[in-house]
């Protein structure tokens, strides 16, 4: 469920005054902005293995390729444990704070095969330039940025295999509502554990 329609679903819930609204939806970006603190603060290896998680906590079969020229190729990930059904979700990931530019996106997508799917992911986000290489390739690319990313991970979250989560160990927050309702009538929030300064 994307954030916003799991924002949207807990406003319907609520059916309380404006400032409970407001709580919520600042609890939910404040809970955001700490995990993205977080996942900053990650090296490069762990956060290949968290996006290799979600991709697993997704139904993909995912592994991280090994260290060494991977020519775009970070994270591989199909519905088989073979590599052999489509569609194959190849990523790239980097963990840097200076945005990808067009090049580079350009050349991820010239590596990918046809009938490959391509996860670029860039905790420094991406230039206006790379987004449109990404809109206008040939093949599904898919560019998320940090939070983007976030927001990705924590709707997944709870199908997480251990080892993604002992890389970013995330807690439930619940939310009261009015009434009672026949759905979920409290909805998990995520948020870290631990002290987070």
């Amino acid at each position: 469920m994307e954030s916003s329609a799991l924002f949207a679903r807990l406003h319907d819930c609520t059916k309380d005054s404006s400032s409970d609204d407001e709580a919520l939806a600042a609890t939910y970006d404040n809970g955001i902005e700490l995990i993205k603190d977080r996942v900053s603060q990650l090296g490069w290896e762990d956060m290949e293995r968290l996006v290799a998680g979600m991709l697993k906590a997704m139904g993909y079969c995912a592994r991280v390729t090994p260290k060494g020229p991977d020519g775009g190729r970070d994270v591989i990930a199909s519905p088989d444990a073979l590599g052999l059904e489509s569609p194959r979700i190849v990523a790239e990931v980097k963990h840097r704070k200076g945005a990808v530019g067009a090049p580079a996106v350009r050349s991820f997508i010239g590596g990918l095969r046809a009938g490959d799917r391509g996860l670029y992911v860039s905790t420094g986000g991406f230039t206006k330039e790379a987004r449109y290489e990404a809109d206008r390739a040939n093949v599904p690319v898919r560019l998320l940025d940090l939070d983007s990313f976030v927001r990705h991970y924590v709707e997944v979250h709870d199908k997480t295999d251990d080892e993604t989560r002992s890389i970013l160990p995330l807690t439930l927050i619940w939310w009261p509502v009015q009434e009672f309702q026949s759905i979920n009538p409290y909805q998990p929030w995520y948020k870290l554990t631990g002290d987070v300064a």
